[in-house]
């Protein structure tokens, strides 16, 4: 019996071993990493456990699909995938990605820069791009009268309110979720100050963004902002036509391009040049900017405006002035283009 003893202990010994090395390799073997940055890896919206381990094991995040699955099977890590685009650091084990699976923690955040003057189709198709969202349900959503009310806008839709700057995001972030941070960086902008201003004009806060948002359509020189806010305050005070051109860029089906004196009479109660008074709504979203400059725009007895060719505009108080300037700038136009060909 003592000599049967011996093997059968050496053989428990060396089974308990064994079973001590594979629960290692299992839960704590480090996996290769074939970037000393880190591994990458995209788990979509709507990923069943399965695809997410096709999406690391495509990635080499993971060195054995076996031995993941045993170890989140085991750690009950197989019910539950956090959206996201992860980047896990090189040497993780099985039990520390399925760890970050299961809270999100290494998911990455992304930068979307949304520049001055975007219209919704335009924001939507940026994070579509960087985010991988859905620009169409984007845009659905800020057309959607009753979520529009329930972040307390009193507007058709969101156009004008989505404030340009730069966000972070998670991959995939719910669309809902990104247009709540836009509009909510909005209001936390329009702040008391800026509010308590718009009644002394005696506006609306759509009326404001209307006009804000042909300022930011009209020049991205921070210094004639408030320049150009003036002339148009002038023009409604004096009952003229605004005939802002960003307001036919905004009805253009095949827009934007040069426009042609035709699109001038394009019937739509956006065409400035047919209509009085601001438009329905702002043809875009403006940035902090612009806004301040129609809040605050420049005092002085420009009503009209036109490009030098050059950057900038020429700001004039007459028609002749202004006809002066119109056919400078067409010389202008006419010799750059002569140089380019």
């Amino acid at each position: 019996m003592k000599d049967l003893k011996r093997p059968l202990a050496m053989a428990g010994a060396v089974i308990l071993v064994i079973a001590a090395l594979v629960t290692a390799y299992v839960f704590w073997w480090p996996n290769p990493s074939f970037d000393e940055s880190g591994t990458v890896v995209t788990i979509p919206r709507g990923s069943s456990f399965r695809q997410a381990l096709d999406s690391l094991e495509a990635a080499g995040a993971i060195r054995s699909r076996w031995a993941f699955t045993a170890a989140a099977r085991f750690l009950g890590a197989d019910r539950k995938v956090h959206v996201g685009r992860y980047r896990f650091e090189p040497g993780m084990s099985n039990t520390e990605i399925l760890e970050d699976l299961s809270s999100g923690a290494s998911r990455m955040l992304l930068a979307v820069t949304i520049p001055e003057g975007w219209r919704m189709g335009s924001i939507a198709r940026r994070f579509s791009r960087v985010l991988g969202t859905d620009s169409a349900a984007f845009v659905s959503l800020c057309r959607d009268q009753a979520f529009v009310r329930k972040l307390g806008i009193d507007a058709p839709h969101l156009e004008g309110y989505l404030l340009p700057e730069t966000y972070e995001f998670y991959w995939q972030t719910d669309e809902a979720d990104i247009v709540r941070a836009m509009v909510g960086s909005f209001k936390a902008f329009y702040g008391d100050s800026l509010v308590r201003r718009q009644q002394e004009l005696k506006l609306t806060l759509n009326q404001v963004l209307s006009l804000a948002a042909i300022v930011e359509g009209e020049s991205s020189i921070d210094v004639e902002r408030p320049i150009i806010a003036g002339v148009y305050w002038n023009r409604l005070r004096k009952r003229m036509r605004l005939e802002a051109d960003p307001t036919i860029q905004y009805i253009l089906p095949d827009g934007p391009r040069r426009l042609l004196y035709e699109d001038l009479r394009l019937d739509s109660p956006y065409n400035t040049y047919r209509t009085y008074g601001l438009p329905p709504g702002p043809i875009n979203s403006p940035g902090r900017a612009a806004i301040v400059a129609t809040l605050y725009p420049a005092k002085h007895d420009y009503i009209f405006f036109v490009a030098t060719g050059n950057g900038g505009h020429r700001f004039t108080t007459n028609y002749q002035d202004h006809l002066r300037a119109v056919r400078s700038f067409r010389q202008v136009r006419r010799q750059q283009q002569a140089s380019a060909s």
